[in-house]
């Protein structure tokens, strides 16, 4: 279906490689998921893969990529100009009569298929049933999907699993929903850049996620102490060899000039003293290395965001919750106190999202608190032409512009990325501005808009610690099931009768 031969990517304005000489081929029967931390380039190889033209203007390629069958593939983000596109139009010349059952899953009705609705009205979670279903209409042979489970209610994510599972159709895909990945991978293949981004390793391993999270780890550990006992012993060695040295070096120069025979037996013992060392130093060159591992960093919030227990951050009541020409949800009612962790989960095109903006508008103006809001669009808040030090240190002096500089460097920013536009980088990359920006503001009440959604599976568990341990308050929706069972202290479903607490 797929075979990949020999596939360079480079970076053409830094020179940094993205992956070398990789090799894989896509078997049937194989769910390979894409795994590795913000920046790495995993949708820059899907989209390489799908098409070259899409990253013809900022890499340079080499390699073959080998095509059999129809790929149906799956764009991390919709493109703009398909934003004022009819859904009749999208939908124009597809089978859909034979895929009754697809339709049905994702909630797809006929009658939105000939609606003249314009995409771009539909909530992110729907748009991306949209999209998923039209790509699974054009039946293809295989699937190459980025960030499929973005903003999907979770009734969808468990049918998408169980589609993976059962349909048959060989996939790569790319996830940061660490349930999906675990309950349907069976290939993994992870791309890394080590050493401050100047080095790259590409491991491919056909087994479930936690088998290879495991895997990894022990051979991690066994390396390691390799490493330590070979260093351990030839520490012992060169103390040991120290003192013969020091012995024989001490017997040459007290033995009497009287005495030439024995000084030739101390010379020659001194030349295998030396040759011995010789041999320790060689061996020293063939240690085993200490592995090298790329760790998940987001900064972490300060003790001064705590607020008192007893404090009403938010009592929010709402007659209606409405969208153009749509009521959403009747008599919405939220209560959150200091240090509360609040979840709201619920079906796409509920309203989650807009109640978030109405929070967000409802808290913004407070003197007593220090708000933030983090959107489901980034565009919404952050500056995409701006640097990322433009951004978190407008007009700053310097001493703020190098504790930001110091702060980003910790994140894995390199110096390019820092000083490149915002709207070059990853997803995840962006939602670790946002987060250094509540962290610099001091912000003690957070609103988070599907927090994860961007966070590779590696840097998701980081993810959570840290918003579990965040000393104010947080209300956020999400879909992601670990983030709703491990950091939230209560989870709420809206429905069109409100907010339903689980």
């Amino acid at each position: 279906m797929l075979e990949i031969k020999d596939l360079t990517i480079t970076l053409r304005r830094s020179g940094g490689v993205l992956l070398d000489r990789f090799s894989f081929t896509l078997q049937k029967g194989d769910r390979a998921v894409l795994i590795g931390e913000e920046g790495n380039g995993k949708s820059t190889l899907l989209k390489t893969v799908y098409d070259r033209a899409l990253t013809a203007d900022y890499c340079d390629v080499e390699g073959q990529i080998l095509k059999r069958g129809k790929a149906a593939y799956l764009s991390q983000l919709m493109e703009e100009e398909l934003f004022s596109l009819p859904a009749e139009e999208y939908f124009d010349g597809l089978p859909y009569y034979e895929h009754m059952d697809t339709l049905t899953a994702l909630g797809v009705s006929t009658e939105l298929l000939f609606s003249s609705r314009p995409l771009g009205s539909f909530s992110g979670g729907e748009r991306v049933r949209l999209r998923l279903c039209r790509a699974l209409l054009t039946e293809p042979d295989f699937l190459l999907l980025d960030e499929p489970t973005n903003d999907l209610d979770i009734p969808t994510l468990e049918w998408l699993e169980r589609f993976l599972l059962t349909a048959g159709l060989p996939t790569l895909y790319i996830s940061h929903d660490e349930t999906l990945i675990e309950n349907t991978a069976n290939v993994i293949i992870h791309l890394e850049r080590l050493l401050h981004k100047t080095q790259n390793r590409v491991t491919v391993t056909r087994a479930p996620y936690r088998e290879y999270l495991e895997r990894r780890g022990r051979q991690f550990s066994h390396q390691e102490q390799m490493a330590f006992k070979e260093r351990e012993d030839y520490d012992k060695q060169m103390r040991r060899w120290r003192q013969i040295h020091d012995r024989v070096e001490h017997e040459q120069r007290a033995i009497s000039r009287g005495d030439p025979h024995g000084g030739r037996l101390l010379k020659k013992k001194m030349h295998s003293v030396q040759a011995t060392g010789r041999r320790l130093e060689r061996a020293a060159e063939s240690f085993t290395d200490f592995p090298h591992r790329e760790t998940a960093i987001l900064t972490r919030f300060e003790d001064s965001a705590a607020l008192s227990a007893g404090k009403t951050v938010l009592d929010f009541s709402l007659p209606a919750l409405t969208a153009p020409e749509r009521l959403l949800a009747r008599d919405v009612r939220l209560t959150v106190r200091g240090g509360e962790i609040v979840g709201i989960a619920g079906k796409n095109g509920a309203g989650k999202s807009t109640l978030l903006r109405l929070l967000w508008e409802e808290l913004r103006a407070r003197r007593d608190i220090t708000a933030a809001y983090m959107p489901q669009d980034y565009a919404e808040t952050l500056p995409y032409a701006a640097t990322p030090l433009e951004y978190l240190a407008p007009q700053g002096d310097r001493e703020t512009r190098m504790l930001v500089h110091n702060r980003l460097a910790s994140m894995r920013f390199t110096y390019e990325e820092m000083h490149s536009p915002i709207a070059r980088l990853s997803g995840g990359q962006r939602a670790k501005l946002l987060f250094l920006d509540m962290v610099l503001r001091k912000a003690n009440v957070l609103l988070l808009d599907e927090p994860t959604r961007n966070f590779s599976p590696l840097s998701a568990p980081v993810v959570r610690a840290a918003l579990r341990d965040f000393p104010g308050s947080i209300v956020s929706v999400s879909h992601d099931r670990k983030y709703l069972d491990e950091v939230c202290h209560s989870v709420y479903e809206l429905t069109p009768e409100g907010l339903k607490k689980r």
